[in-house]
């Protein structure tokens, strides 16, 4: 993608543009990003998806009763007639090709960044009430019109005693109508409210921030991994290579240590011990990548992936064509090191291996299937009978 193009989706602004002045900073109103937009997915389409187990949703409702939540999935749902409800369907792009390429527009935001394509359908009134989220978020309006009010007010107070997450004490600041194609980008902590005009339907595609609670246990996760390569651990139970570690071998020792009159007392030479041999371990960008490459690349329990292209082998001649990763699988790199659906790849991260992740796809013909290595056409032959990777002829 070229980062200095101007973009339609981003109101004219270049993604460079974009991610200067919006991105993490302040909302932007988008008028016709997407003109003439046609969602994929009808609302009887979602409302088919929530009905199924392998999909995550949320039926929310408000009336007279106040505010419900009920989780999918649902044997009954609102008629579409039916004011005040609105159900959320999470991940679509794990279900449907189309919502995936839609998410995909938004690749000038690294990939380590995105989270899903949540789609909702409302019926006349229907919303969430007023809220903020912790990740940045696009929201498409797809089908129908929706009024949002947001505001940049520090009180975040929620009310308690609510089955979701609503302010307190929301101030609009701002209110928008959003018609089929039109977007509003929202920083993280923007507090926001949308309610649907009419039976309506819109798409948002959201980008996880994680909290430091989260990069710190991951960190402390992926060392543990390494202490157990530094104490030559055979177990078997690690999937993916361990990292090189310290030698962690050496026992405790305490030669010549004074008889205690407190046996419970636990000894200071044990401590000092506890303490040196966490010293050891190196917390470095080799850990960072590791952790972070496995994490980021996980797949989702609600992936599914179809039957694979067993009749498909890369190691001998094949017509031209183009090879193309499913719309479940995650595959990143950094440097030499390449992960694909939280795994530690077999092959480094060549030249075409770092194109195929970058562009999802990566046309093949006899000169580049001559190119790659044996090992990366065993790997990718594998990639596409675990239907992880896909093979179309010209």
């Amino acid at each position: 993608m070229n980062i200095d193009r101007p973009l339609v989706l981003l109101g004219g602004l270049t993604p460079r543009m974009f991610m200067q002045r919006h991105w993490q900073r302040k909302p932007l109103l988008i008028r016709q990003a997407i003109p003439d937009f046609r969602p994929s997915l009808s609302m009887d389409d979602i409302r088919q998806l929530a009905r199924r187990d392998e999909v995550e949703s949320r039926l929310i409702s408000h009336g007279r009763a106040g505010w419900t939540m009920k989780t999918g999935p649902f044997a009954r749902l609102p008629a579409a007639t039916r004011p005040d409800w609105s159900l959320l369907a999470q991940s679509v792009d794990l279900h449907d090709d189309a919502t995936a390429e839609l998410a995909h527009q938004f690749r000038f935001i690294s990939d380590a960044r995105l989270d899903d394509a949540m789609i909702s359908i409302a019926g006349d009134g229907g919303g969430v009430g007023p809220h903020f989220d912790s990740y940045d978020v696009f929201l498409l309006q797809a089908h129908g019109r929706r009024r949002w009010r947001i505001s940049s007010q520090k009180d975040l107070e929620l009310s308690p005693g609510l089955p979701l997450k609503i302010l307190k004490n929301f101030r609009a600041e701002h209110e928008y109508e959003l018609d089929p194609g039109d977007m509003l980008y929202l920083p993280p902590q923007i507090a926001h409210d949308g309610v649907a005009i009419g039976p309506c339907m819109t798409i948002s595609i959201g980008f996880r921030a994680p909290s430091q609670a989260t990069l710190a246990r991951g960190m402390l996760e992926a060392a543990g991994d390494q202490i157990m390569a530094g104490i030559g651990d055979s177990s078997g139970l690690y999937a993916n290579p361990p990292l090189p570690g310290p030698d962690l071998s050496r026992i405790f020792r305490d030669p010549g240590v004074s008889a205690t009159e407190t046996p419970a007392k636990l000894p200071d030479a044990l401590l000092n011990a506890a303490c040196q041999a966490a010293q050891k371990i190196r917390f470095d960008e080799a850990i960072a990548t590791r952790f972070l490459g496995l994490w980021l690349t996980e797949l989702s329990p609600l992936a599914y992936f179809e039957p694979g292209s067993g009749h498909i082998d890369l190691r001998a001649p094949v017509p031209p064509g183009l090879l193309r990763l499913d719309r479940c699988t995650r595959l990143m790199y950094r440097k030499r090191q390449l992960f694909i659906n939280g795994e530690v790849a077999p092959v480094p991260a060549s030249r075409a291996l770092r194109e195929l992740a970058d562009a999802r796809r990566l046309a093949l013909d006899a000169r580049r299937l001559k190119a790659l290595s044996i090992d990366e056409r065993t790997t990718l032959t594998d990639w596409l009978r675990e239907g992880w990777l896909h093979y179309m002829e010209k």
